[in-house]
């Protein structure tokens, strides 16, 4: 049998890096960091040697796994600049930023407590992220939308802080609230002749999923009926079981 042409090849290779990285994303979100790697594959569909050959090992997955987060988040940025005035486009950025991260606290931790894994790649990305965050600031500062006091760096301790709060809450819609309310102290001088509430941008849908109340996972929402608040039935008797329920 003649071989593959490279190009397929090469395609094939992207589509199976990128299905293992969906596995893990899922996978270190519901079960956390001491998952293995051959459990990652069996999710994906993919052999053990395969996630092996482009992630040598689990550090090598984690970094990127993270750098896919914090990429997103680069691209959700400029969308923002480029279709909001300033002010929105900043408080945007936050929801959209808060919302992504709130159910990766585990492994967001991993990189201020442990130091001796690969990050290079990492450290160029959050390189990005620290631009684009400090230009969305400076830009909604420069309108008056938020205090000129506040710095990339307070900004960035808020986004954690946000994501953790949001996540501990089992109640998705008070854990959103208490996000608003933390947010609206960024708010600067102008803002008291704008609207006061958070909103999306007009005529887009926000690209992100419902996440699991139990769980934290993303999950399809439905399209019709009283919306989902787990992933499915195991969560769902998970939660009761947790309520006290029999």
């Amino acid at each position: 049998m003649a071989p593959a042409p490279s190009g397929t090849g090469r395609a094939d290779a992207r589509r199976n890096r990128a299905k293992v990285l969906a596995a893990a994303v899922q996978a270190f979100t519901v079960k956390g960091l001491d998952v293995s790697l051959s459990e990652i594959a069996r999710q994906a569909g993919a052999g053990t040697g395969t996630v092996y050959r482009h992630f040598p090992s689990k550090e090598n997955l984690l970094e990127a796994v993270l750098v896919q987060h914090v990429e997103d988040l680069v691209a959700a940025a400029r969308r923002w600049a480029a279709q909001a005035p300033p002010a929105a486009a900043f408080f945007g950025f936050l929801l959209e930023t808060i919302e992504k991260s709130s159910g990766r606290k585990h492994v967001c931790d991993l990189v201020t407590t442990d130091t001796s894994w690969p990050r290079p790649m990492l450290a160029a990305s959050a390189h990005q992220f620290q631009q684009v965050l400090t230009e969305l600031l400076r830009a909604a500062q420069r309108t008056g939308g938020v205090r000129a006091d506040l710095g990339p760096d307070d900004i960035a301790v808020l986004i954690a802080g946000c994501a953790t709060m949001r996540a501990a809450h089992r109640d998705a819609a008070a854990g959103v609230r208490m996000v608003h309310l933390a947010l609206e102290g960024l708010r600067g001088p102008a803002s008291v002749t704008e609207g006061r509430v958070f909103r999306d941008v007009p005529g887009r849908r926000h690209a992100t999923r419902p996440r699991c109340e139990e769980c934290g996972a993303e999950f399809d929402a439905k399209t019709v009926g009283r919306p989902a608040r787990y992933c499915g039935a195991t969560c769902r008797q998970r939660a009761h079981r947790r309520r006290g329920g029999r």
